[in-house]
């Protein structure tokens, strides 16, 4: 019978916003893995990781294995390959003795996910592993229900977009007339707050990080001053409305 790989969405860190479904699998699980960040010489830098910490509300830390991945990793691609490659190899070990194995991302696990490169790199070294996934609430839908932004009305498109792939995508998705949710944006953070003023879009923005955690915050996007923020901050500039119930529709 073929082992199971199961990628389980923990949401942005509140643990409160963890699936009923999402606890069901790993409780179910044999083991639950957490990815964890490499220091330079690839060993586990012993922090514990928002995925981590919300897991162990749920189940207890002997059931928890740490997985180093290069999750900081952004300019040396040999070496997060490296990772990628080492961490798949240790969760192939524990698919060889454990009928399943979850895997807890933050967010949700199609969405910009480590496991989609854990599942990819452990199908080829474990040919037969049933991949699932559980899927998660994502920082933009948090931060809009903290924030009291709407994503979306009518026809409106949504676009998300990842500032690491550089400010002139952002730029390119804000001159389009919908919603803009903008991920992994804190350290460019004066880049984005220029391309939200060149087009318009500032005064509606919010930003968030740390979502539900006792460091939370959530500001207006006219407040970035340039300042570096964390890294995983979210961004949400709405679409253009005249405040006209169902305009959209």
């Amino acid at each position: 019978m073929s082992s199971r790989l199961i990628g389980v969405g923990m949401g942005p860190g509140d643990p409160e916003l963890v699936t009923v479904k999402g606890v069901g699998a790993l409780r179910a699980a044999d083991v639950v893995v957490v990815p964890v960040m490499a220091a330079s010489d690839g060993t586990d830098v012993g922090e514990r990781g928002r995925a981590e910490a919300t897991v162990l509300h749920y189940v207890p830390e002997e059931k928890v294995v740490r997985v180093v991945f290069a999750l900081n990793e952004r300019t040396d691609r040999a070496r997060r390959e490296a990772a990628w490659d080492a961490a798949g190899e240790r969760v192939a070990r524990l698919l060889q003795r454990h009928a399943a194995v979850a895997f807890a991302t933050i967010g949700d696990p199609n969405v910009y996910s480590t496991f989609t490169y854990l599942a990819q790199t452990v199908q080829e070294l474990v040919p037969g592993t049933v991949v699932e996934t559980v899927p998660g609430i994502t920082a933009m839908q948090d931060l809009a229900a903290r924030s009291g932004a709407v994503l979306t009305e009518g026809t409106e498109p949504l676009t998300l977009v990842p500032v690491t792939a550089g400010s002139a995508v952002l730029k390119e998705a804000l001159a389009g007339p919908g919603t803009v949710v903008a991920y992994k944006f804190g350290r460019q953070a004066r880049e984005v707050a220029e391309a939200l003023r060149e087009t318009g879009r500032i005064e509606d923005a919010v930003w968030g990080s740390a979502l539900g955690l006792p460091e939370e915050s959530i500001r207006p996007a006219a407040d970035l001053d340039g300042g570096s923020l964390p890294y995983l901050s979210t961004l949400i500039a709405p679409a253009r409305r005249d405040g006209t119930r169902g305009g959209k529709l």
